[in-house]
């Protein structure tokens, strides 16, 4: 178990899609190196009010603390109050023009240690797609990337984990997706730690590849109130998945985490309407019936 390892990786691919995403939006992103007071802290990187990116956060953190958080926990009761740190780098892209759709993109790891006791570990993340205006070359490419990223570690990896990511990034109380999905999975800690680090890791390096292409795409596409309107409409989803399901968020208020980077996630502008359904035949009735239900896209 090389922590210093896991480290070096999420800290050099924050740098990485920091200087990637700078190039593409031709600003700058701001560094904001912050402490927890209970142990740990991170750096968050921001660009705001961007010309590609309305608001772009990608953030590291490194916390530790005496007893694990609820929300880490849930799945495994039997490690509750046992010390903890996790490690990560999590980022949500809300980008200005309503054809290039929001991403989410998140690695991380946790150790769970007890005196007298082997230490527990794990790796989770993922990253998925949400379109405002859906185009099927767009879902296409971003499905087959996530593909690429598992299929050095076997047939059953993509399949399962789209599915995973499917059901997590559901809202119940609207019952409809988020997005169109992409790749999603936790606790992962089999076969072995080398194994389970690698596929972290290439689930990683593929966010760049997966994501890019769609915003070169997009990003002069031709746009106006009504799409911006629909957009910020829709974003409404996202705080809503975010602030209620999300367990990174959990994880982040609950272990005292920095407010601000936590949510960092959260768009800039977001409308809500009372009952609003689109027109039928129109673009923005198309997302609800083309893209924002259960597709194999590879």
């Amino acid at each position: 178990m090389d922590v210093i390892a896991v480290k070096d990786y999420l800290t050099g691919l924050q740098q990485a899609i920091v200087d990637r995403l700078a190039a593409l939006d031709g600003g700058t992103f701001s560094r904001d190196a912050w402490d927890r007071p209970q142990g740990g802290g991170g750096v968050t990187r921001l660009i705001e009010g961007g010309a590609l990116f309305e608001r772009a956060g990608v953030g590291y953190s490194h916390v530790y603390g005496d007893n694990l958080p609820p929300s880490a926990s849930a799945a495994r009761p039997e490690l509750s109050g046992r010390s903890f740190q996790a490690m990560g780098v999590s980022l949500v892209l809300h980008p200005r023009n309503p054809y290039v759709p929001t991403v989410h993109l998140n690695v991380r790891c946790f150790i769970a240690e007890k005196a007298g006791a082997v230490p527990v570990w794990w790796f989770g993340g993922g990253m998925d797609l949400t379109p405002y205006y859906g185009f099927e070359e767009d879902a296409v490419h971003f499905h087959r990337t996530c593909r690429d990223a598992l299929s050095p570690f076997g047939d059953d990896h993509h399949p399962r984990f789209k599915q995973w990511c499917d059901r997590y990034f559901f809202l119940k109380h609207r019952a409809e997706p988020r997005g169109i999905g992409g790749v999603f999975f936790d606790d992962l800690n089999a076969p072995d730690f080398a194994t389970c680090f690698a596929l972290t890791r290439s689930v990683g390096d593929h966010f760049l590849p997966a994501y890019v292409p769609i915003v070169e795409r997009r990003r002069d596409l031709p746009y106006g109130e009504r799409e911006r309107d629909f957009q910020a409409y829709r974003r409404g989803r996202y705080v809503e998945f975010n602030l209620v399901y999300d367990r990174g968020t959990l994880f982040g208020l609950q272990s005292g985490g920095r407010t601000e980077s936590i949510l960092m996630s959260l768009p800039p502008v977001v409308h809500w309407r009372y009952d609003w359904a689109p027109q039928p035949g129109s673009p923005e009735a198309r997302l609800y019936s083309d893209f924002l239900v259960d597709r194999n896209w590879v």
